[in-house]
């Protein structure tokens, strides 16, 4: 925590205005991207909801999750290079321009009650795995993790979330592929896990891998990533449209390796737990069980770190939501740097805290993918639709995005309270029904001139590729500096594991914790020496000083 905080506080001093703060001035590489999106998409929440699945259900559960890999597939082919090309600060910027004031201020207000109630979920999972793994209750839990997250976050915006969320996938992934042969082994090897619970090593197994629940759930995510706000910020972060398709190609790539290594753990489970009574606490249970204590700590900082990344991504560009859209659009038009940069980290504060007093009462809606899913269903897809319709089509009118808000909500709220309609059900009419409306709204035709010709140009806009003056010039400095950070932030990674794994040395686990510190430790070096070089490189490309003769009077 020590480390992300002095990361935070180290990229801070490079943020002078609110481009810098939440769009890291075009300059976010294609993998640092593709990292930040993983890991934003990604949080302790995987590893309570979906490990519940996993422990009930078997390979369904990553079959669900595999669900993110379409995203960021189509991301990559249709909603890339428009995003880039929109010239954004925010996801909601464009929508005044596309529709009007009344459908940016509505989706503005409107995401970011959705982004707190979804980063409500994220807090309460990592407080679950907290609260299970230390002696702490589930209320300090998560009130010490979120005003950690919090204090964090307002420090150094997009490039403080990008950065430490790389350091946070290096933990989190070395972590978890410790805990993956420990489980494997526990277990006798895979071929007598497959044996005793063969039902599981089936990606149809349960109600939750029927056909139309697949269907309904891929739909439902297809809709909601690529509407996520954290998931357009990274494409609009990127330096052109080649970037930004290549940071989708390597986030759908993360997404399909990653969940076989963080779910057979928890299906691993049912043969080695049978009996346990939290299905939610799976994954938990096996680190408690075949982790050391040294190397459980290991486990619990990298699900913090899962999280922290969520929840880093969210605030930073809820924040830009409310100071661009709504501060800026409404309250002070003509406010400019350090003003907007004040509010910007201020409204990072406010979301923070909102979120970690919020998530203490998530219990009450029924555990950890529950609530998320019903939070989805209502909020994100008659959210989404408009903004990623509007982006897409120049057909739909200003008035179908707004019915297709309002009406979206209700027929969620109707059919949610319907018993005997299913969930995937419902959520597959109440998409058709949010598309539908929005093109019946194309077929009408606009009666207002100066709207269709801003349109027009908008979409203009969004065909015409970015040219060599648009594109940042890269800050070498400022990278170099990157790579010392990143070389100093992988050595103390791999201290961290080295230490841990000292007094199991002579485990599997141990040993498993020592490899992972070495190699975090030759990646640091390398890091190193590639700066030193290209600091060399720097110097010697100076001009050689001028002599200076003297003379004598």
């Amino acid at each position: 925590m020590v480390l992300m905080g002095a990361i935070g506080l180290f990229l801070g001093r490079y943020v002078k205005n609110i481009n810098d703060y939440f769009v890291g001035d075009n300059s976010i590489p294609p993998l640092g991207g593709a990292i930040s999106n993983f890991m934003s998409l990604f949080s302790t929440f995987v590893f309570v909801a979906y490990a519940g699945i996993a422990y009930e259900y078997g390979l369904v559960a990553i079959l669900i999750l595999w669900s993110s890999v379409p995203p960021a597939l189509i991301a990559a082919k249709y909603f890339a290079h428009r995003w880039r090309r929109a010239g954004l600060i925010t996801p909601m910027q464009f929508l005044e321009t596309r529709y009007n004031a009344p459908v940016r201020q509505i989706l503005s207000w409107g995401g970011i009650g959705f982004k707190i109630l979804d980063s409500l979920v994220r807090l309460y999972s990592i407080g679950l795995f907290i609260a299970a793994a230390t002696p702490l209750s589930l209320e300090t839990a998560i009130l010490v993790s979120g005003l950690i997250v919090v204090l964090y976050t307002v420090l150094g915006g997009i490039w403080a979330v990008v950065v430490t969320d790389a350091v946070q996938f290096v933990i989190l992934i070395f972590s978890t592929l410790i805990l993956l042969p420990l489980s494997i082994k526990a277990v006798g090897g895979l071929d007598n896990l497959t044996l005793t619970i063969p039902a599981h090593f089936t990606f149809f197994n349960g109600p939750k891998g029927t056909p139309l629940f697949l269907l309904g759930y891929y739909v439902m995510v297809l809709i909601k990533y690529n509407g996520n706000w954290a998931f357009i910020q990274r494409f609009y972060s990127v330096r052109d449209e080649a970037a930004g398709a290549k940071m989708g190609l390597i986030t759908a790539a993360f997404f399909f390796v990653f969940p076989v290594v963080f779910l057979i753990p928890a299906i691993a489970a049912r043969s080695y737990i049978p009996d346990l009574a939290d299905k939610e606490m799976a994954y938990v249970s096996m680190c408690l069980r075949l982790l050391p204590e040294g190397i459980m700590g290991v486990m619990i900082a990298a699900m913090f770190a899962a999280t922290m990344s969520a929840l880093s991504a969210t605030y930073n560009v809820v924040a830009g939501v409310l100071t661009e859209d709504i501060y800026k659009r409404l309250i002070s038009p003509y406010a400019l740097g350090r003003n907007l940069l004040l509010v910007a980290r201020g409204s990072t504060f406010l979301i923070g805290i909102l979120v970690t007093f919020g998530a203490l009462y998530i219990g009450n809606f029924g555990g950890a993918f529950e609530a998320n899913k019903l939070f989805t269903g209502l909020f994100a897809i008659p959210m989404s639709i408009p903004l990623l319709m509007g982006i897409l089509y120049r057909r739909p009118k200003p008035w179908g995005a707004l019915v297709t808000i309002v009406a979206g909500i209700i027929i969620g709220l109707i059919l949610n309270q319907d018993k005997s309609i299913s969930w995937e059900a419902a959520t597959l009419l109440q998409i058709v029904i949010c598309i539908l409306i929005m093109v019946v709204s194309g077929w009408v035709p606009s009666k207002n001139p100066t709207y269709e010709a801003r349109v027009n140009t908008f979409f203009k806009k969004l065909a015409t590729p970015i040219s060599a003056a648009e594109k940042p010039v890269v800050n070498e400095v400022f990278m170099r500096s990157l790579k010392y950070l990143f070389a100093i932030a992988m050595s103390t990674t791999a201290v961290l594991f080295l230490t841990m794994s000292l007094p199991s040395i002579t485990k599997l686990s141990g040993q498993l914790s020592f490899g992972a510190g070495t190699i975090c430790l030759i990646g640091a070096g390398i890091l190193w020496v590639q700066a030193k070089s290209k600091d060399k490189k720097a110097i010697s490309a100076l001009p050689e000083p001028e002599a200076i003769t003297y003379q004598q009077n």
